[in-house]
């Protein structure tokens, strides 16, 4: 009784769009803790979250292109902030034979939802170091973001016409 061998992989026919992955990394973290150490304690009230997040691209020649995921979080008491984390993390794609109207979707949803399990971790790490309970970022909705932003976009108005 024979097996059959597994298939292998098989290449990307010439000229098929691709979107590889090259490298990723990070650009920017820091962590403030300003009312430490009297904002520690397991006794103490859980904080108001403030989260945000934002991603941007740009083409870096010869199909490469950086995405950079952004997030801030801030956690406040009563009003005072016990600690602020941000963080800025990227990643160098390479993308090849995809036309130009779906580029700016590629860059801004499918870019940053391979980054964001990063970054998530950096941010939950941090916070954990800092001496507070990891905070764990939800995932996101990237392509409703990007639809969000491209609904909130004015449309250019048309010249009017001469009379």
């Amino acid at each position: 009784m024979s097996e059959t061998p597994p298939e292998q992989p098989q290449a990307a026919p010439e000229g098929a769009p691709s979107m590889r992955l090259l490298t990723q990394y990070l650009k920017d973290l820091s962590f403030e803790s300003p009312t430490a150490p009297q904002s520690l304690g397991s006794n103490l009230a859980a904080p108001q979250m403030e989260v945000s997040v934002d991603v941007n691209a740009r083409g870096l020649g010869n199909n490469r292109f950086e995405v950079e995921l952004s997030c801030s979080a801030t956690a406040k008491r009563d009003g005072a902030v016990i600690y602020v984390c941000e963080a800025n993390y990227a990643g160098l794609f390479q993308i090849e034979n995809v036309p130009q109207d779906r580029m700016e979707p590629i860059l801004l949803v499918d870019g940053p939802h391979l980054l964001f399990p990063f970054i998530r971790q950096i941010i939950a790490q941090s916070v954990r170091d800092g001496g507070f309970q990891p905070l764990l970022l939800e995932p996101l909705d990237f392509m409703g973001m990007y639809q969000m932003q491209k609904a909130q976009q004015v449309p250019s108005a048309a010249p009017s016409e001469l009379m």
